[in-house]
């Protein structure tokens, strides 16, 4: 396997946000390449970046000699090839199915309908209540998840790919204003996942393009 990983990445994107938080947890060296989604009319869109990902979004990582792109198959590629540090449950295969369920009520059900292109689509005007909204329902049903299926973590007491998938979520709820005290249970959670330095290291407002105005230490 090829050592040299680069991670094509927007700093605010939540979908690159959770392979920067996989890479931190499971130590993995990489190179971080930015690509823009809003400079020059977004990076995402010019030829170089449409022959990596066709589809025209981050992230993108070339890994092993190839390229792939999509958060949670980069995420499951890692976890089987570099297994040290998982994000998966070994062995129990339920544990890895609801992992999997809460990674995909935020990946498929929450995060694509209040994502930038959408809010674009939607207009200026509508877009903060449009989010906030889509997140508050998609919420409702995720603390349920939670309480059934949480102790320290998403998915009892082990870190996993849920709680990658959350990090980014919440920032996102935060920013939209959803009141949080709906959901005390993934508010529980988060305060948990806050204190990771995995968590800590991976923070948009932490990234090479993250502007100067945002960056926090």
């Amino acid at each position: 396997m090829s050592s040299k990983i680069v991670l094509y990445s927007y700093f605010r994107s939540s979908c690159s946000w959770r392979v920067r938080i996989a890479l931190a947890w499971k130590k993995i060296d990489y190179e971080y390449r930015a690509v823009s989604l809003i400079a020059d009319g977004g990076e995402q869109l010019k030829p170089e970046f449409t022959a990596k990902n066709p589809h025209q979004k981050v992230p993108a990582m070339d890994i092993d000699g190839f390229t792939l792109a999509e958060s949670l198959p980069i995420m499951e590629y890692l976890d089987e090839t570099r297994p040290d540090n998982p994000i998966l449950p070994a062995g129990n295969p339920e544990r890895r199915a609801v992992v999997r369920q809460i990674s995909e009520c935020i990946n498929s059900g929450i995060q694509p309908i209040q994502n930038l292109a959408v809010l674009r689509y939607v207009g200026d005007e509508r877009k903060a209540e449009w989010g906030r909204y889509w997140i508050d329902r998609g919420f409702q049903a995720l603390e349920k998840l939670l309480v059934t299926h949480s102790g320290k973590y998403c998915v009892g007491d082990d870190f996993s790919m849920a709680d990658i998938c959350l990090v980014p979520q919440v920032a996102n709820a935060i920013r939209f204003k959803v009141d949080m005290s709906q959901f005390p249970t993934i508010a529980r959670v988060h305060t948990e996942l806050e204190k990771l330095d995995a968590v800590k290291v991976s923070h948009a407002f932490r990234q090479p393009d993250c502007p100067d105005d945002l960056r926090i230490q």
